[in-house]
Parts: structure tokens; sequence; C-alpha cells
């Protein structure tokens, strides 16, 4: 059963609220983890296209091999978080964690990130962590944990038709 624990872990990524990204090419932070001589070129842009991050990329003069800086420090907070998404893909994680991954960005980058998960396969389950309740308005189920106490709230609740974020 130990071997079973394993292979589910393995199908789960987690997108924290800050992305650990290493001095390095942006094709070796999307393929985090992974043998460099392993890389899938069309797995990565394949990734990068639904992270909303491919035309990006694309328009640096070295690409994937573009270097990073440390921490990420050459990317903006919402390319760094769609790196941290594209990893998620490119590991083929059939669940993907967002902890809080929006918090720290600003209402246009919140709306890429959000528009970039909308991109991904219906396959995939996304589970949210937000505070900001307009974070969550594209899910399909919204969950409070209130004292301890789980509780599905009706989505016409939170958002009306004139009140949309």
């Amino acid at each position: 059963s130990n071997n079973l624990i394993r292979d589910w872990r393995s199908t789960i990524s987690h997108v924290p609220q800050n992305i650990f990204l290493t001095d390095n090419t942006i094709s070796a932070n999307i393929a985090f983890g992974l043998s460099r001589d392993t890389v899938n070129q069309e797995l990565l842009e394949k990734a990068a296209l639904q992270a909303q991050l491919l035309d990006f990329i694309l328009s640096l003069p070295d690409g994937f091999n573009t270097m990073v800086g440390e921490r990420g420090i050459r990317l903006s907070g919402g390319q760094r978080q769609r790196i941290g998404i594209a990893r998620a893909l490119y590991k083929k994680a059939s669940v993907i964690i967002l902890d809080e991954a929006t918090s720290a960005l600003d209402n246009e980058n919140e709306e890429l990130i959000i528009n970039s998960i909308e991109n991904i396969s219906k396959d995939i389950t996304v589970i949210m962590i937000a505070h900001r309740i307009s974070t969550l308005r594209k899910c399909d189920k919204i969950i409070s944990i209130d004292n301890g106490k789980i509780v599905e709230i009706p989505k016409s609740k939170l958002f009306t038709q004139d009140n949309s974020n």
C-alpha cells in the first residue's frame, strides 16, 4: 500500500503562494526535478500554452533557454505563478492544489492566472485555496471551513449578475 500512496501522491501538484525557482532556464524551472536530457519539448510548450506563458516565452530572445535569475528575479509575480502552474501541468498532475496562488498578485495578474486555470483540461481537478472570494468565481463548488466545520456555499449566494467581482 506504500506504493499506492506514493503513486497517488505523484499525481498531485502543489502551486504555493511563492513559487520556488532556481537560477536556471525557464525550461529547467518548468521541468523542475526532471533531468535535463529528458525534457519533452512538446509537453513543455503545451504546459506553457495552458499556463498562458507561451507567447511571453517565445517573445524572449533565448525563449525557453532564458535564465530566470536567482529566485526568478527577472520575472514578474504573475509570470512566476504561471511557471508554477506550467510545472504542475508538465508533471501531468491529475490534481493541482493552488494554495493562495494569486493572493500576492494585482487584479490584472490574478485574472490572467484564473484564465490560465480555465484553460486547463477538464480531466484535471483544481483545488483553489483563497481568502479573497473573487478568486473563486470560476470554481464549480465553493467550500468554506468555519470553526472546523465544512460548509458548501451556493455560488448564487456569492456571485450575483450585478456583482460579478
